[in-house]
């Protein structure tokens, strides 16, 4: 490691392979994994089908550019606005390359209304990525420190507050947006309640802002549905989408519909690698796989499950503050600070995540099975108990 930049506080293991929900370390160590590289490995570790669709692509086209047409692109355009009820997709490469296009075309719509400095609602805690504009967006100071000047245009409320919102669209005019995670991930698993998510998207009607829902971490079934903000009935103007599209390989997707979706002409974005052929066979693939195989039912049946054993084993323990999430993105919050449970999994075999300090996160695969969370219980409970007995 001393030619890497010294960015991650990386736990000391390194894995060699994976199947399924299970990775194996250099000295043949076995883990479950609970975080799924945090929310990416839907389908698990080599999924058959998905390694074939990877290995059959690359034999045949990585790369061309997007100044051509790009067939696999074109199909998994078609097959996410057939999903997602929307219009249109630009593709990228992550997460906060997808929120800056969504920033981008937020601004842009804003100017071709007269307006000379647009502005977007944020919320408290939020997470929109590590680049200068995403951060900006972000709610951590934590993550923010250090990196000023940041970029103006961002209003911040509190989550989950529609009578903040519309206090800052009496008070600022120019205003074009609102930007929201359903379910702040980073932030500590708190969950939008669905009111307030149909009462953002009513008051963005009223004023003619765009809607623009974050489900990075949220979308491609985590929640137990295609799309978190589908359980609220709410079709948002921007779909921003990443981590579980492509099963780990790396791309992003901002979805757009209406008049948000013709907002961009040529050249007022772009990119060299987004929607490249391979990581679209990849994505293709796993829409495919996560239909043929019912992986919607089963990430909300196994998170039920997940659910009610936690609350079960945990829920009445002093120092358990809360126990929440949908589907398979679930948040133990803890009356103190964490972090140190990370490793003492680790030791015992499993991959959990500590997030906002203090919450438990877990992200385990979707095709994980009723026996795999009897197992993650049996490790995970324990180990809470003795945290917080000795702590």
């Amino acid at each position: 490691m001393d030619h890497l930049l010294n960015t991650y506080a990386r736990l000391p293991v390194a894995f060699t392979h994976g199947q399924g929900v299970w990775l194996w370390d250099e000295a043949g160590r076995v883990y479950l994994d609970a975080l799924a590289g945090i929310a990416v490995n839907g389908l698990g570790h080599a999924h058959p089908r998905l390694v074939r669709a990877i290995a059959d692509q690359a034999g045949q086209l990585i790369h061309t550019s997007n100044i051509y047409r790009v067939l696999r692109q074109e199909q998994l355009a078609e097959r996410l606005c057939r999903i997602a009820g929307m219009d249109g997709v630009f593709f990228c490469n992550s997460g906060a390359e997808a929120n800056e296009a969504a920033i981008k075309l937020a601004r842009l719509y804003g100017h071709q209304r007269g307006i000379e400095m647009p502005a977007l609602i944020v919320m408290e805690r939020a997470w929109h990525g590590r680049t200068i504009a995403t951060l900006s967006a972000t709610g951590s100071r934590k993550a923010q420190a250090g990196f000023e000047p940041l970029v103006s245009g961002f209003v911040r409320v509190p989550y989950n507050d529609l009578d903040a919102v519309a206090t800052v669209a009496e008070r600022n005019p120019n205003v074009v947006a609102v930007l929201l995670e359903p379910i702040q991930g980073e932030g500590g698993i708190h969950v939008a309640d669905h009111a307030y998510q149909r009462g953002l998207k009513q008051l963005c009607e009223e004023r003619q802002w765009l809607y623009m829902v974050d489900e990075v971490q949220t979308g491609i079934g985590r929640t137990g549905d295609w799309f978190a903000t589908q359980q609220a009935g709410v079709s948002p103007d921007v779909l921003i989408l990443a981590k579980g599209l492509g099963s780990g390989v790396p791309i992003g997707a901002c979805l757009a519909r209406g008049r948000a979706a013709e907002v961009f002409k040529p050249g007022n974005h772009g990119t060299t690698f987004g929607g490249g052929p391979l990581v679209c066979a990849a994505a293709l693939a796993t829409l495919e796989i996560m239909e043929s195989e019912g992986l919607l039912a089963n990430a909300r049946e196994r998170g039920e499950q997940l659910c009610a054993g936690l609350e079960t084993g945990l829920a009445s323990m002093a120092g358990v503050v809360a126990i929440r999430g949908q589907g398979l993105m679930v948040g133990i919050e803890l009356d103190r600070p964490c972090g140190a449970l990370v490793k003492l999994a680790l030791e015992k075999g499993l991959l959990i995540n500590v997030t906002s300090d203090n919450v438990i996160r877990l992200l385990p695969p979707l095709i994980i099975e009723k026996t795999e969370i009897d197992r993650l219980l049996s490790d995970l409970i324990p180990l809470v108990r003795q945290f917080l007995e000795g702590a």
